[in-house]
C-alpha cells in the first residue's frame, strides 16, 4: 500500500503564495510588453485580478495557520510580530527609494519594467503586512471572546472575502458599490476595534513595550500609505493592484484598531499599579488556600499571610501575635521590626479604649480591623487584624506605617479577607491533622478489637456430657466482657463470665488484666471462692479506683452432677431445670471485684453448689442484655430471658442462644444499637455421666 506523504498546510499556502505572486508578475509584464508595443498581449485583465484574489487567499491561509499554530500567544509577541512585519516592509520600501534616488536621472530610473517589478514586490509586502497584522488583531479582539464578538468578526471576515471579488463587477470604476462596501467595512472595523480587553492584563513594563510596539505598525501603516498615495498613483502600471477595496479596507481597519490600542494602553498606564496590586492580591489568596499541607505546621501560612497582607496595605513594618498551647506567653512573628519596637507600639495602643473593647469582645465573629493612630518616633499608624477560628480568637497581626491615615477602607477589605481566608486554611489544617489522627485511632482499634477477640477463647472447653456455645459483642469498637474455660481434670470444668465497670478500651485494658489473673490462678485448683479473694486481691493492685470488675465463676463436675459457683457483684444467672420444667435464678450474694480492697472482702463472698440433672440449661449473659432499651425506655429484663428459656430449652445452646439474641434486637427495634457490651455463655447437659 502506498503512504501518501503529509501535507503541511503552512509551507504549501507559502509556495503557493510564492507562486502566485510570480504568475501574477510574469503576467502584468507580458501586458506591459504589450502596451510598450502597441499590440494586444492576449491575456485579459480579469485573469491578474483572479491571481490577486488567490494570492490573497494564499497569503491570509499562510498567516492564519502559522498564528495559530504559534505556542507563542501572549500579547507582546502577537503585537511584536505586526511590529516587526511593518519594519521589514518598510525597510524593503526604504532600500527601493534609496535605490532609485542612486539612479538619478539615468534611463534605468525610468525603466517601466523596473517599475512594474518594484510595484509589485511594495504589492506584496503591504498584502503580507495588511493581512497578518489583521489577523493578530484578530486574536487579541477574541481575547474573553463571547458569541457577539464571534458572529461580528465572522460577519467581517465575510464582508473582506467579497470585497476581494468585487472588482470582478465594478471593474475599477469606484462606483457606488464601491464606496458602499467601504463604508460598511469601515463601520465593522471600528466596531470590531472597540474590543480591548487583553490590555488591562499587561503590567506597567509590558503597557510600555505594547505602546512602542503599536507606535511602529501605525508609523508603518502611515509611511506605506503615504508612499502608495504618493509615489505609486503618479505612475501608470499595467495594472492597479493597490486600488482593490479588500486592501483598502485592510489598511483601515489595522490602522484603526492600532490607534485604539494605542490610546487605550496609554491612558491605561495610570491604573497599571493598582491591576498589579489586584493580581499579586489574588496570588496571594491562592497561596493561603494551597500553602497548608498535611504534617506541617502553620508557620507557613502565616508566613504567607503576614507578606500579603503588608503588600495590599503597603505597611512599612508588622508583626504576628499568637496564641498557642505550645507557647504560653505568645508565639511572635516579626518583619522589618525589632522585638524593642514591637514593645513600645504595644504599650502606646493596649490603653486606648478601642482596643481594649475590641480585645474583650464576646462574639468573636464580630471582630473586624481596626484602624489607630499613635505617637511614635517612627511609625504613626497601626492596623489590627485578629484572627479568628472557630469563634474563638487566636492572634492578631499588627501593621505598622509611617505616615498617618495610612490604611484606607480598600486596604482593610482586603486584608481581612486574606485573614479570614489564612483562618480557614489553619483551621482545615488543624481539622485534617485531626481526621489524620482520628483515621489513626480507627486502625489502632481496629487491632485492638482483634488483640481484644484473640482473647476470648475459639474453642471451649467441655465433654460430652454437657455442651456450650458461648457470645460476645462491644458497643464501641471493643468492650469490657470476658468469657472463659478451664479443663482441671477429666470431670472438672471451669466457667467463668465477668464483666468491667464502663466500655470502650479502658474496659477492654481491664478485661485483658482480669483474663491473666484467671489463667494465673485457675491453675492452683481453687475453690470459686478462694478463686473471688485472690482474684480481687491481685485487681486491687492494678484496677483505676474508679473501676471495678463483676463476674461469675462455675465448677461442673460431670462425674458428681454438681455445678459450685461463686459471684462476684454479676448479675445472676439462670438455670432451667428440667424435671421442674422451670427457670429460675440462682440468687447468691457477691461483691464486685475492686470494690473492697482489703482483707474484709473475704466477708462478702459466697459459695454455693447445686446438682444438675440431664436436660437441664445454664445461662450466663452481662447486664448489657437485661439493660438494653427500646424507644420507650422499657429494659428487656430478667423476666423475658426467663420466659424466652422457658420456651425454648429444648433446643441446642446455640439455637437457645440466637432465639435470645434475636429476641433482645427486635425488642431494641430494628437498626437502634444496644447502649452496652453484652455476652453470653449457654451450658446444655445431655446425658447421664459414668456414675450414674
Amino acid at each position: 500500500m502506498i503512504k501518501l506523504p503529509q501535507i503541511h498546510i503552512g509551507k504549501l499556502s507559502l509556495l503557493l503564495a510564492i507562486l502566485v505572486w510570480l504568475a501574477l508578475l510574469f503576467v502584468d509584464l507580458v501586458r506591459l510588453v504589450g502596451l510598450l508595443n502597441e499590440m494586444d498581449s492576449g491575456i485579459a485583465i480579469e485573469f491578474t485580478w483572479i491571481l490577486q484574489t488567490l494570492y490573497f487567499i494564499t497569503v491570509y491561509s499562510f498567516y492564519k495557520y502559522s498564528i495559530n499554530k504559534s505556542t507563542q500567544s501572549d500579547f507582546l509577541n502577537l503585537i511584536w510580530r505586526g511590529a516587526s512585519t511593518g519594519i521589514f516592509a518598510v525597510a524593503v520600501y526604504l532600500i527601493i527609494g534609496l535605490f532609485y534616488g542612486s539612479l538619478g536621472e539615468s534611463k534605468l530610473a525610468d525603466d517601466p519594467f523596473l517599475k512594474t517589478f518594484f510595484y509589485h514586490v511594495r504589492f506584496g509586502l503591504m498584502t503580507i503586512f495588511l493581512i497578518s497584522t489583521s489577523l493578530l488583531w484578530q486574536h487579541l479582539i477574541l481575547y474573553q471572546k463571547a458569541k457577539r464578538v464571534v458572529k461580528q468578526w465572522q460577519a467581517y471576515e465575510i464582508a473582506l472575502l467579497i470585497a476581494m471579488f468585487l472588482v470582478f463587477f465594478d471593474r475599477e470604476a469606484y462606483d457606488y458599490s464601491f464606496f458602499f462596501g467601504l463604508v460598511l467595512l469601515g463601520i465593522l472595523a471600528v466596531i470590531l476595534s472597540t474590543n480591548l480587553k487583553w490590555i488591562p492584563y499587561l503590567t506597567f513594563k509590558e503597557k510600555w513595550k505594547s505602546l512602542l510596539f503599536l507606535a511602529i505598525i501605525i508609523a508603518a501603516i502611515g509611511y506605506i500609505l503615504w508612499y502608495t498615495v504618493s509615489v505609486d498613483l503618479e505612475y501608470d502600471y499595467p495594472a492597479n493592484l493597490m486600488g482593490n477595496l479588500f486592501l483598502i479596507s485592510l489598511f483601515w481597519f489595522v490602522l484603526v484598531y492600532a490607534v485604539l490600542s494605542f490610546l487605550v494602553t496609554l491612558f491605561n498606564l495610570p491604573t497599571s499599579s493598582v491591576f498589579e496590586q489586584k493580581l499579586t492580591e489574588a496570588i496571594n489568596f491562592q497561596r493561603l488556600s494551597q500553602s497548608i499541607q498535611p504534617e506541617e505546621n502553620e508557620e507557613q501560612v502565616l508566613d504567607i499571610l503576614m507578606d500579603s497582607c503588608m503588600s495590599a496595605a503597603y505597611a512599612d513594618a508588622a508583626w504576628l501575635a499568637m496564641k498557642s498551647d505550645e507557647f504560653p506567653e505568645g508565639y511572635f512573628q516579626e518583619r522589618f521590626i525589632d522585638r524593642k519596637t514591637r514593645e513600645e507600639i504595644s504599650a502606646l495602643i493596649e490603653p486606648q479604649k478601642t482596643v481594649q473593647e475590641w480585645e474583650s469582645e464576646k462574639r468573636p465573629d464580630n471582630l473586624s480591623p481596626i484602624n489607630l493612630r499613635i505617637v511614635h518616633p517612627k511609625y504613626e499608624s497601626i492596623l489590627l487584624v485578629p484572627l479568628v477560628i472557630n469563634k474563638s480568637v487566636i492572634g492578631k497581626i499588627v501593621l505598622c506605617k509611617e505616615v498617618r491615615d495610612g490604611f484606607n477602607k480598600e486596604m482593610l477589605n482586603i486584608i481581612s479577607t486574606f485573614g479570614r481566608q489564612a483562618c480557614i486554611a489553619v483551621e482545615n489544617h488543624r481539622l485534617l491533622n485531626q481526621a489524620i489522627q482520628n483515621e489513626r485511632y480507627q486502625e489502632e482499634l481496629k487491632i485492638a478489637q482483634r488483640v481484644q477477640k484473640s482473647l476470648l477463647p475459639t474453642q471451649l472447653d467441655h465433654n460430652e456430657f454437657f455442651e456450650i456455645c458461648a457470645f460476645s459483642n462491644a458497643a464501641d469498637e471493643v468492650g469490657g466482657d470476658y468469657y472463659d474455660t478451664y479443663q482441671l481434670d477429666e470431670d472438672r470444668y471451669v466457667l467463668i463470665i465477668g464483666d468491667v465497670s464502663g466500655k470502650g478500651t479502658s474496659a477492654a485494658f481491664h478485661m485483658s488484666q482480669m483474663k491473666g489473673i484467671f489463667q494465673s490462678l485457675i491453675q492452683l485448683d481453687l475453690s470459686p471462692s478462694d478463686f473471688m479473694i485472690k482474684a480481687n486481691s491481685a485487681l486491687s493492685k492494678c484496677l483505676e479506683r474508679n473501676h471495678f470488675i463483676t463476674a461469675s465463676i462455675f465448677i461442673i463436675n460431670t462425674a458428681k452432677q454438681t455445678i459450685c459457683h461463686s459471684r462476684a457483684g454479676h448479675v445472676p444467672t439462670l438455670i432451667h431445670k428440667k424435671r421442674l420444667n422451670k427457670s429460675e435464678y440462682l440468687e447468691i450474694d457477691g461483691l464486685g471485684l475492686g470494690i473492697l480492697r482489703n482483707m474484709h472482702y473475704q466477708n462478702h463472698v459466697v459459695e454455693r453448689t447445686l446438682m444438675y440433672h440431664p436436660g437441664d440449661v445454664l445461662v450466663l449473659f452481662t447486664d448489657g442484655i437485661v439493660e438494653a432499651k427500646n424507644d420507650s425506655s422499657q429494659q428487656f429484663g430478667y423476666e423475658r430471658v426467663r420466659t424466652l428459656l422457658e420456651v425454648y430449652n429444648e433446643l441446642t445452646p446455640l439455637e437457645i442462644q440466637t432465639k435470645i439474641i434475636e429476641a433482645l434486637h427486635s425488642f431494641v427495634g430494628g437498626q437502634r444499637l444496644i447502649d452496652d457490651d453484652y455476652s453470653m455463655m449457654v451450658v446444655k447437659f445431655t446425658q447421664k455421666n459414668k456414675a450414674s
